[in-house]
């Protein structure tokens, strides 16, 4: 019957959270407001001089402080014992019950005792010996192990019909059994009493209540919007918990007992309270007669202080008893933040050999049963194969079997191979893998688990597993299974693939703790005829049509003549901002640099640190005693970022000796600007600024593009010129540039961040030539950030992009040039892809080229139209070949 109206109960709190969480909080309000228990308005120590309280002493005052301390620890082992879950989730819902349910506490005995709030101090400790973390713990684990939104309302109602009844019988015994404390005539021990059924009463309404409501509410608010597994599940079966929680149900005849024991405690309760004299308890009128005696009123006087300060004060004076407690809670605090992880460690490894292998599943591929065995998989590859798996160029060295062994991996079932997997059972303890790791043997004597458990003690960075480890695939191996651990789903690496990659590029220069790669489709464009001279143009993107928009773009040109291109401008910015004392001084130092021998000291300085970044200019902007530095300088053949940054911190050194009073406030002050949109990279240009231009015969306008020179003139001046002014854009005066110049970037090994500058571009096009029949069109970018050396031009497929484009590496002949050719390629790419774009839009063929080209038919509901197979051979060349 109980089990039936808990169930009940549970659910209407699970189906209704905020209403439940809201008439908790408003009630909670009230009662701080309403001061229940007294209302009197005279404050010993504030307002009145009260005789002093006997300070305990002694043994007493020892014992006091033991059952403080062990209240700290009470909550520590309880916390500690939670993390055997894995669940980061029990941790958390565990703390929100424990905050909740003593600021309640806190407040009800603030109302308790309103004339001493300072007795905080002696009621909190109670509170901690007396919450009880299991079952709030033990309703979150069956709420974990839902799935879905209606099995959160069941799984509770259901935990609630478990550990309902059973805990309000407790909370009801704990209740009458600490009550009698009050009936002792011994002070302290009435205090103490007050607060500890006070503190079972407190946790117990916590529980029914808040609780429930909270924990349904964050379960709903952070599931995955996906509809997958929830990034909280638990996965642990739901029967299995509830088989668990059904074994915990106490002995019948012990709650008869209780049941018994509950009916005595009232009758004596009632006997000694209302059948006798009144005893010093608490008082129907006001407060209790043992806190008079306390407040020992005798003489009112005028505050010197506001209450809030008299309450503060009173609240952090602390006695020795008291600094002992709460060191002790800082020390367990720190204990179990940072040097806690090696008891979960052998915790999963004990749970891991009990627990048995389903019949018949692969030993090696059990992905769907835990993290660690989808993860053993993982590191068991890094125990093989540590050579590069790119070739670039004509290297031949290897055999033909060898080289098809090394291909990167696309096929799921490639992803994690069954090899043999580096472990002893049970691992070396903690000291003992140190000696090892230290001695000549190194990390190849250790096993993966061990390394682990180095990681975890903190003797080894992650970050630096690949070096440490001498063995980049095992680091990052070993980087997956660390981070697997604490990932929701077990399955969360399944299709990122880590084998067969060189890593030795990207240590140090491209990515930190590498956890694998993302593959990504490369598609070619061209052939594109740029000043005489064609290039396959390679485009790593996932938006469908456009590589098959862009390469109708180059077939139009190459058959107009190509396209002819200019590099206007070449220099990468980087802008420190300093501070003076005074707007005088600011000024002075920026007509200290426009003077040309000035200027020639700093350069001379500037140029030392680099044999090919040269500075050409400094510009300067002043902001009241502020000025922005804005070092202008050639780079040759890297995009130059980090030359110019190391340039200009040697030339500050310069401007520091002329004026030792100026402050450098940063080596970037956004004045640059990089990888952020900006009028002053639109208008003064950054990295490779470039104009390239095309004119397109009428009849290929016609045949190729399908449109007419009119309706593209039209189109461009209402879309790209008055339409982006319309929007206030800020070099945006085209159709789609930066699709383009991402998906080159990634292509070829550029910064990704940077299109957001470099895709600055206005698009023009105009009626020439007889009868202003034929099309002219041209693209200028001012600010194309881009290299051919360093950053990610450096990782092998990226270096096989450029060497597409003849452009990998530095120029012999002239420094810089590779680089200028290469903005000049993207530049091309960009009006290939805007003539065909706009010729799309022109005619009306852009939604029919995106339903054939940017459609999964993976994705696509079998109940939606999709495009006809039998299409006429002329709708088939609307979007070009």
């Amino acid at each position: 019957m109980l089990s039936r109206v808990f169930q009940a109960y549970g659910h209407v709190c699970a189906a209704h959270p905020w209403e439940v969480i809201v008439g908790t909080i408003t009630l909670t309000s009230c009662l701080m407001s309403m001061s229940l228990f007294t209302g009197h308005d005279k404050i010993c120590g504030w307002n009145y001089v009260c005789s002093r309280e006997e300070v305990p002493h002694g043994p007493e005052n020892i014992f006091l402080t033991v059952a403080r301390c062990a209240a700290v620890l009470y909550i520590y082992i309880q916390f500690r014992n939670l993390r055997k879950s894995g669940s980061n989730y029990l941790l958390g819902i565990a703390g929100m019950f424990t905050i909740f349910s003593s600021f309640v506490f806190s407040s009800a005995v603030v109302n308790l005792i309103q004339a001493d709030v300072s007795g905080l101090k002696d009621a909190l400790p109670v509170f901690l010996l007396l919450v009880d973390i299991k079952k709030a713990s033990a309703l979150a684990k069956l709420a974990l192990s839902s799935k879905s939104e209606m099995e959160i309302k069941d799984h509770i109602a259901q935990g609630m019909s478990l550990i309902g009844p059973t805990m309000t019988l407790d909370a009801v015994v704990e209740t009458l059994v600490i009550a009698l404390g009050t009936l002792s005539g011994i002070r302290q021990v009435e205090i103490t009493s007050n607060f500890a059924w006070l503190s079972v009463v407190t946790n117990y309404l916590a529980f029914m209540t808040f609780y429930p409501a909270c924990l349904a509410l964050i379960l709903e608010l952070s599931r995955d919007g996906h509809g997958g597994t929830p990034m909280w599940y638990f996965h642990q079966k739901f029967a299995k918990v509830l088989q668990e929680e059904e074994e915990k149900k106490p002995n019948p005849v012990i709650q008869s007992i209780k049941v018994i024991m509950s009916a005595g405690l009232v009758l004596v309760h009632a006997h000694s309270r209302w059948g006798g004299e009144p005893s010093e308890g608490i008082l129907s009128d006001g407060l209790s007669q043992l806190d008079l005696d306390t407040l020992g009123l005798q003489q009112e006087v005028t505050p010197d202080q506001s209450l809030w300060q008299f309450y503060l004060l009173s609240a952090l004076q602390m006695d020795t008893d008291h600094v002992i407690m709460l060191a002790l809670a800082a020390f367990l605090t720190v204990k179990y933040i940072y040097f806690d992880y090696d008891l979960d460690t052998q915790i999963n490894l004990i749970n891991n050999k009990m627990s048995p292998r389903p019949e018949g599943e692969d030993c090696t591929m059990g992905i769907s049963t835990s993290t660690k065995e989808v993860e053993d998989d993982v590191i068991s590859t890094a125990t093989k194969s540590r050579h590069a798996s790119f070739i670039i160029g004509d290297d031949d060295s290897s055999s033909e079997s060898e080289k098809e062994s090394k291909e990167t991996q696309t096929e799921l079932n490639d992803l994690f191979k069954p090899l043999t997997l580096r472990a002893s059972s049970p691992p070396r303890d903690l000291e003992e893998c140190k000696e090892i790791l230290n001695s000549d043997e190194g990390p190849d004597e250790l096993t993966d688990e061990e390394i682990m458990l180095l990681v975890k003690d903190k003797h080894i960075p992650s970050y630096k597993l690949e070096n440490i480890l001498g063995d980049y695939k095992r680091g990052v191996a070993i980087r997956r299974k660390l981070v697997s651990r604490t990932l929701a789903s077990a399955s969360a690496f399944k299709n990122i693939p880590y084998d067969n990659y060189q890593y030795k590029y990207v240590d140090g220069a491209c990515c930190e703790n590498v956890i694998g790669y993302i593959p990504v489709p490369v598609g070619v464009a061209g052939p594109l005829l740029l000043n005489n001279k064609q290039y396959q143009v390679p485009m790593a993107t996932t938006e469908g049509a456009l590589v098959a928009s862009t390469n109708r773009g180059c077939r139009a040109l190459s058959m107009s003549n190509g396209v002819s291109s200019v590099v206007i401008g070449d220099s990468m910015t980087r802008a420190p901002v300093v501070r003076l004392p005074d707007a005088c001084k600011a000024s002075q130092l920026k007509r200290w640099l426009d003077i040309p021998q000035n200027f020639e000291k700093v350069k001379e300085s500037f140029d030392s640190t680099s044999r090919f970044c040269r500075l050409q200019k400094i510009q300067t902007c002043q902001a009241g005693r502020t000025v922005y530095l804005r070092f202008i300088a050639l780079t040759g053949d890297a995009m130059g970022m980090n030359m110019v940054s190391k340039g200009s911190e040697r030339a500050l050194r310069v401007l520091h000796k002329q004026f030792p009073d100026m402050e450098t406030m940063s080596v970037s002050g956004n004045y640059c600007t990089d990888k952020k949109a900006s009028a002053i990279n639109w208008i003064e240009g950054r990295g490779k600024s470039v104009v390239c231009e095309a004119t397109i015969p009428a009849s290929v306008v016609q045949s190729i593009l399908k449109t007419n020179v009119q309706s593209l003139v039209d189109l461009n001046i209402s879309k790209n010129l008055i339409g982006s002014a319309m929007a206030g854009s800020v070099g945006g005066f085209n159709a789609h540039a930066a699709n383009v110049v991402a998906a080159l970037f990634i292509a070829t090994g550029q910064d990704p961040a940077q299109t957001v500058t470099s895709a600055n571009c206005i698009t023009l096009m105009e009626a020439v030539g007889k009868d202003r029949g034929d099309l002219y069109i041209s693209c200028t970018m001012p600010s194309i950030e881009v290299g051919t050396v360093g950053g990610g031009t450096i990782l092998p497929p990226q270096a096989a992009c450029l060497q597409m484009l003849g452009l990998h590496g530095a120029s012999d002949t002239s420094p810089g040039q590779n680089a200028a050719e290469l903005a000049s390629v993207i530049c091309a790419t960009v009006l290939a892809g805007e003539l065909s774009l706009m010729s799309a839009l022109a005619a009306g063929h852009l939604v029919k080229s995106h339903l054939k080209h940017n459609r999964s038919q993976l994705n696509v509901i079998p109940s939606l139209p999709t495009v006809k197979e039998d299409q006429s051979s002329s709708e088939r060349t609307k979007v070009a070949r």
